[in-house]
């Protein structure tokens, strides 16, 4: 005999405004599991106190929330639950605004508008001379490097303190494509002022990091510069672009990997200031 507190899966459908196919999906997910189940017939029962957590999480799934990030939600209480969907949401409206760019972007290309956006990037060259640099290099896919270029070079800039400071901004450079599904791999660089301490401090860093040192020969760089607000992809992928236009029309060549040069602070920069060179060596 049933529980008569307990409701067949057709009364709770109807009670939390659902079909009996949803809840059939939410208990193989893991997300709303019945309150029993009859051995012989199969049958789902539920508690009426279950319906709350139903609506929940039908109203999470509209949201694209990732079935792991959505029960811990549902398990969280109050203000916990609460700050966990906020923390997704962030991010989500962080997606949003990046796709919202990109196809701004991709709208100009295949409207074959694309040489207006190049128009936006002034394009110059400098002379850059010959730099002993500490460098860090690993593969890494577009959505690590907010956190991967800023870690490195603090660990790079660290070290150049032992080796007679900097002696120039530090960049990265990128070796092969960067993406969401390509990972370069790409090289963080700082130059510094003593070769032999600086040989000397990455041989006390072990592998670990991949630190090494290298000399970055003399070069002629084409580079336009972007502010911090253009740093973001797909903007960024604009200017490198813009640049590379510029030099086939000026007849150049390229002589190595592109890269970013970053010249000022970033946390106290506001969206309109000057941060970064996007540059390629050009022969």
């Amino acid at each position: 005999m049933v529980d008569e507190e307990l409701l067949t899966i057709g009364a709770f459908a109807a009670r939390a405004r659902l079909s009996a196919k949803a809840l059939r999906l939410y208990d193989r997910l893991g997300l709303l599991p019945p309150a029993h189940v009859d051995e012989d017939s199969g049958y789902r029962y539920y508690r009426a106190g279950q319906v709350e957590r139903a609506r929940l999480v039908a109203l999470l799934r509209q949201l694209d929330m990732p079935l792991a990030r959505l029960a811990e939600v549902v398990e969280a209480e109050g203000s916990a639950a609460a700050t966990l969907l906020d923390a997704y949401w962030d991010g989500a409206e962080a997606r949003f605004a990046s796709q919202r760019a990109l196809a701004a972007y991709l709208r100009g290309r295949l409207s074959g508008r694309s040489s207006e956006m190049y128009g936006k990037f002034v394009v110059e060259t400098v002379e850059v001379p010959e730099r002993v640099v500490l460098t860090e290099r690993r593969h890494t896919l577009a959505d690590e490097l907010p956190v991967w270029i800023p870690a490195s070079l603090g660990r790079l800039e660290s070290g150049a303190h032992e080796c007679g400071g900097t002696a120039g901004e530090p960049f990265v450079v990128y070796y092969a494509e960067v993406s969401t599904e390509s990972d370069g791999p790409a090289e963080a660089c700082v130059p510094v002022a003593d070769a032999q301490a600086a040989r000397a401090w990455a041989s006390r860093q072990g592998r670990s990091h991949a630190t090494r040192v290298r000399v970055e020969p003399a070069q002629r760089l084409a580079y336009t510069r972007i502010a911090k607000a253009q740093v973001g992809y797909p903007q960024i992928h604009a200017a490198f672009e813009a640049v590379e236009a510029w030099i086939a029309e000026q007849g150049l060549s390229g002589d190595g990997p592109c890269r970013e040069v970053y010249f000022a602070d970033w946390d106290s920069a506001g969206p309109d200031d000057a941060v970064c060179d996007v540059a390629f060596p050009v022969k």
